[in-house]
């Protein structure tokens, strides 16, 4: 119980959860700098704080950092250069509705005016998308584990694992990038790590200091404005 309140009055004098959410942003180039492991340690017990499907909490966690992730990201790098299709546990999606398709582009053509136009814009575009699979030079790689056997609850469940690790890495100074091309090939994650096979791997966040080209100065990724996301029903009736 002393533990919880002394987490809770940290929260309270430091970064709160409004600002993470905020400060939070994708990052794709991270400096080489080691991450302490008592700094992940940290972040992954805020992290599972989460919640989960009748406190189930199915997660199993694995992570990499030195010369064990260097080896993963040689692996990766190798498979991308041979032109080996991604084949993660949890397959891609390959059609999306119109308007979400339509949300792709737009971030990505956003993401490209950021980086300013290049005489050699194909190779630009070949050399931002194999940065994926160098972990964009990230020190620390978390992935997250379920059993096979589990249901689309428990894949919920690690999304919300996920969002509450990445705050908590914000609260700690730290920036991440949640990617499903860190787990594009997860027999290579298995061979480092002695992840047994009947867990899936589900997903991936790079973790480390974001360089100072990591985020384009005033950037900040669109969000639907609330209107047209949110419906409300019910408010400013008598109960």
């Amino acid at each position: 119980m002393p533990r919880i309140v002394r987490d809770y009055e940290r929260v309270a004098q430091g970064m709160g959860v409004r600002d993470a959410l905020y400060a939070r942003y994708t990052c794709r180039d991270f400096k080489p700098d080691a991450v302490p492991l008592e700094t992940v340690e940290k972040i992954l017990e805020a992290g599972v704080r989460a919640p989960s499907t009748a406190n189930t909490q199915p997660w199993e966690i694995y992570v990499a950092a030195g010369e064990v992730l260097n080896r993963i990201r040689g692996a990766f790098r190798l498979n991308h250069q041979k032109n080996v299709a991604p084949h993660p546990d949890y397959p891609l999606a390959h059609q999306w509705p119109a308007a979400l398709q339509k949300r792709r582009e737009e971030i990505m053509a956003l993401h490209q005016k950021q980086a300013g136009p290049h005489p050699g814009e194909a190779t630009e575009a070949r050399e931002h998308w194999a940065r994926n699979f160098e972990f964009f030079g990230a020190p620390v790689v978390i992935y997250l584990c379920m059993n096979k056997g589990l249901s689309f609850w428990s894949v919920f469940d690690m999304g919300l694992l996920s969002q509450s690790l990445m705050l908590e890495a914000k609260e700690q100074g730290l920036d991440t990038a949640p990617a499903l091309m860190l787990v594009a090939y997860p027999e290579a994650i298995r061979a480092e790590l002695g992840i047994p096979e009947n867990l899936s791997v589900v997903f991936g966040i790079a973790l480390g200091y974001g360089s100072e080209q990591s985020r384009p100065r005033d950037f900040q990724s669109p969000r639907r404005p609330l209107p047209e996301v949110a419906r409300f029903s019910g408010f400013g009736e008598k109960p």
